[in-house]
């Protein structure tokens, strides 16, 4: 198979890698298999159609255009490579529903619809009780006098469907379409509907999952569909990814890297990072029109081509920052709550170590222009560490150390959908149970067994206060929340509390924190003393000598 494939009718006035098969007859790719092209005219795996886009604006010499082709395709292959999109169907049969209001609401749709081969089925809204499964195979109940009665049918139609809070694939209200549009994409639904996993997750390091409390549903807040649904009963996530729309908002939020983004998840966009060493990278989410977009792309700038608009978040743009040692544009009309975020918190950053924003946003091809000419490198902004196999938050910590260094620049605030925060322990209420190491599934706080410390990496906390929760000891923990520090001791394992193992009064032998065993003793001594002294003494002995002292009791006072 030729991996790589420019088609044009007008041909290219440069030439290129002999990798690249070059074109000007469609003719000529036919019975042949190509990885990437520049079109979506070409059957390929990837189209890749910031290709065209780099070679009509770029203002690049002959030798970096040359050169530049071939890496926005490698960039291309990389991506496909790296990517976990598997792709789906499911059946669609020709069963619709339609929910109604009125009579006039009926009629007007039926007659729309009459020659068409539906299989139509009609309620009144206010008998619907509820709607589930996804399209395909929607379970719809209602209450038919008293009698609940389950409908299945592949698709809805409804006029304005109150009980739906959030988008669901396969219906479709009247009154936010085009009748005649919706009519259209039931016809195309028939048969099979195709769909792709953008999402995947590791509940593992989930602030969700299994969780005591709710304490982050960040990402079933900001879905705009039904694709992540969540119970606060079992506190266990849902996803649907055929109602999944790809936009990687969810992502954006997560605190702790549980979500990643399939298409161009942490590894891909970190390996795709390298290849913009030395170039301006300018962010183009799919959604944005280029092929129509005429501007000059000064010298070194290279589009970096999503496919979603919403999944990057700090930790992502920072490594495409350190590996192109550039300011970064990022030509979108909307950003999410996550990436807004992100993208503040980081322009915060590179103001007080460089005195530039890091990342610049575009929404329209004036204000594209603008930072276009703005855009620079940023001089001592470079790093590259291998980072793969490392959670999120890791990854962020490893690189802001990196520009911190030695130095003190201050406080930045974290926002609303992205927080960072740091761990306090009132070491004298505190006995090292460590409920919190427990609580802690991004290995922010951890025990150190050589010295008997409690720790916490700051840089790592997400601020979600389950340690907090967790903690049984009153006025003990608490989390000083929204706030990133720029000097080196946030990096590095700082010492929450301290204490020394107790010796068993019996055998000598050390089996737990002095602070433990005093606490349990001067609870339960009070009581233990009422029965006998030996009772009392087990409070101070190990298990072993415990179960000695009790035994000798019962002879004695056997």
């Amino acid at each position: 198979m030729q991996e790589f494939i420019y088609y044009s009718a007008s041909g290219l006035d440069f030439p290129v890698s002999e990798q690249i098969f070059v074109t000007t007859n469609i003719e000529d790719t036919k019975n042949k298999n190509f990885l990437i092209s520049n079109t979506n005219e070409i059957p390929c795996e990837l189209s890749a159609s910031e290709i065209n886009f780099y070679i009509k604006n770029s203002q690049d010499n002959l030798s970096n255009k040359i050169k530049n082709v071939s890496k926005l395709y490698e960039i291309a292959a990389t991506k496909y490579d790296f990517a976990q999109d598997i792709s789906n169907s499911v059946e669609i049969s020709n069963e619709v529903l339609l929910i109604v209001n009125t009579q006039e609401e009926y009629e007007e749709f039926v007659s729309k619809v009459k020659g068409e081969n539906f299989e139509l089925f009609s309620i009144n809204e206010n008998i619907l009780k509820d709607i589930s499964g996804h399209i395909g195979n929607f379970q719809v109940l209602v209450d038919d006098e008293g009698e609940e009665i389950k409908l299945n049918v592949s698709q809805i139609v409804c006029f304005d469907l109150k009980a739906s809070k959030k988008e669901r694939i396969g219906v479709y209200n009247l009154n936010l379409s085009n009748i005649d549009e919706v009519i259209q994409l039931l016809k195309q639904n028939i048969n099979e509907y195709s769909y792709k996993k953008f999402i995947t997750y590791d509940q593992n390091i989930c602030q969700y999952h299994g969780r005591r409390e709710v304490i982050c549903s960040k990402c079933e807040d900001v879905c705009p569909t039904t694709a992540i649904t969540k119970n606060d009963k079992t506190k266990t996530l849902t996803f649907s990814q055929i109602d999944c729309h790809g936009c990687g908002g969810c992502v954006s939020v997560c605190p702790s890297g549980s979500l990643d983004y399939a298409p161009t998840n942490r590894n891909s966009l970190f390996e795709v990072s390298k290849f913009y060493k030395d170039t301006h990278p300018l962010i183009i989410p799919q959604k944005m029109d280029i092929e129509n977009l005429n501007i000059d792309l000064k010298e070194n700038i290279l589009p970096f081509a999503i496919e979603g608009e919403k999944f990057l978040d700090e930790s992502s743009l920072l490594t495409l920052l350190q590996l192109s040692g550039s300011q970064v544009i990022f030509y979108c009309d909307f950003l999410s709550k996550g990436t807004a975020d992100s993208i503040r918190i980081l322009n915060d950053i590179y103001q007080k170590r460089f005195g530039v924003d890091a990342v610049l946003v575009a929404s329209d091809k004036e204000s594209l222009e603008s930072v276009l000419s703005e855009v620079s490198f940023v001089e001592d902004s470079y790093f590259n560490f291998n980072q793969s196999g490392l959670k999120k938050r890791e990854v962020f910590s490893q690189r802001l150390q990196k520009i911190v260094g030695n130095e003190n620049l201050g406080i930045v605030t974290t926002g609303e959908h992205v927080h960072y925060g740091t761990v306090k322990v009132n070491q004298d209420n505190c006995t090292l149970c460590l409920s919190c190491v427990g609580a802690c599934n991004v290995d922010a706080i951890f025990a150190n067994e050589s010295d008997f410390t409690l720790r916490v990496n700051p840089s790592l906390c997400t601020a979600c206060g389950y340690c907090e929760l967790s903690c049984p000891e009153k006025d003990c923990l608490t989390i000083q929340r929204d706030e990133i520090q720029l000097q080196p001791m946030w990096f590095k394992e700082n010492i929450l509390a301290k204490d020394k193992l107790f010796a068993c009064v019996e055998c000598g032998k050390e089996f737990a924190t002095t602070k433990a065993v005093e606490k349990i003793a001067a609870i339960l001594a009070p009581i233990f003393a009422l029965s006998s002294e030996t009772k009392k003494r087990t409070l101070y002995c190990c298990e072993d000598c415990k179960a000695k002292l009790m035994i000798k009791q019962g002879l004695l006072d056997a």
